[in-house]
């Protein structure tokens, strides 16, 4: 018993030290902790299905043991996080082959399907509700107002938008420079006219705010939290008497409202921060769907043989 014992910790270790050793690479190469982290998460379960069928090194894995591992995660997890398993896992050997120079076991393994989600963006009506309890010429009033405006004008991502400083935008052109975005490359997005005027009404309510201050601040002058944000659309929400959208959703909004006003996908994926195009697309699909009901609404073969003009 000792001796399989110990049979079963070296494997452990083989497999583990790999892993590490993926991880350290995906560091150096600049990613998040953040990303880091669910990476380390992901191949966890895979480890752990390895271990369990016997396999002692990742050159022992074939693309029947990968179909294995997707089909035995699925039976606990919905299609999006069998599909997140599977970006990692490819990740993971893509990686390891190309360092190793050795064959490929995910190369052949198809990735599992996900149904395309329906993309809810934050409602107009609602926001403007939201909006309208803003109380003029107040600190509070004024913050949240030019907070919510700039996140739906900008499409920055909630940790983007609360680790901006006042420098890092532009007062008179608009710009701003996203100096943490995701694995923290740097970008730049911009806010239109309207925004502008409501982050200087609430930027007045701080004549003596430094350059590198951070750009919002809580009740209490601390950088706004996550958990203040979100504390923000609640009470607006509750005082408009709509339901309260997620940071998340102001992102959406701007990625619809950009495609439907005609701006591509390659602008659109620099403005937003995207690694690639493939999650873009679930936004193309919809704006296409908008399309097609346009399409219905003036078609005109429809409007002439039913008499429209």
């Amino acid at each position: 018993m000792q001796a399989l014992a110990r049979v079963h910790l070296i494997q452990q270790d083989i497999i583990r030290d790999q892993i590490r050793e993926f991880l350290l690479d995906r560091e150096a190469r600049g990613l998040s902790p953040h990303t880091i982290t669910w990476y380390d998460q992901q191949l966890g379960h895979l480890r752990a299905f390895l271990l369990g069928q016997g396999i002692s090194s990742v050159e022992e894995v074939t693309p029947a043991i990968l179909r294995a591992f997707l089909r035995d995660f699925a039976q606990s997890h919905n299609p999006g996080g069998t599909h997140g398993a599977y970006r990692a896992a490819h990740a993971f050997f893509t990686w390891w082959s190309q360092e190793y120079e050795t064959p490929n076991p995910i190369a052949r393994v198809a990735a599992p399907k996900v149904a395309e989600r329906v993309l809810d963006p934050v409602n107009p009506d609602h926001l403007k509700a939201m909006l309208a309890t803003c109380e003029r010429r107040t600190l509070i009033g004024e913050r949240d107002k030019a907070l919510m405006l700039f996140m739906l004008d900008s499409g920055c991502r909630r940790a983007e938008l609360l680790a901006l400083n006042i420098r890092d935008v532009d007062l008179r052109t608009g710009t701003v420079m996203v100096m943490h975005g995701k694995g923290d490359k740097p970008r730049m997005t911009f806010v239109g006219p309207k925004t502008l005027k409501a982050l200087v009404a609430y930027l007045r309510h701080r004549p003596e705010a430094a350059d590198s201050d951070p750009l919002w601040l809580d009740e209490r002058g601390h950088r706004l939290s996550a958990t203040a944000l979100r504390a923000i659309l609640v009470r607006r929400a509750k005082l408009a008497g709509v339901p309260a959208p997620t940071p998340h959703q102001f992102r959406r909004a701007f990625a619809l409202a950009a495609l439907r006003n005609g701006c591509d996908l390659i602008s659109l994926q620099r403005l937003m921060g995207h690694s690639d195009l493939s999650v873009l697309r679930c936004y193309l699909a919809q704006t296409e769907a908008d399309l097609s009901a346009a399409h219905r609404r003036a078609s005109p073969v429809d409007a002439l043989l039913d008499g429209r003009r």
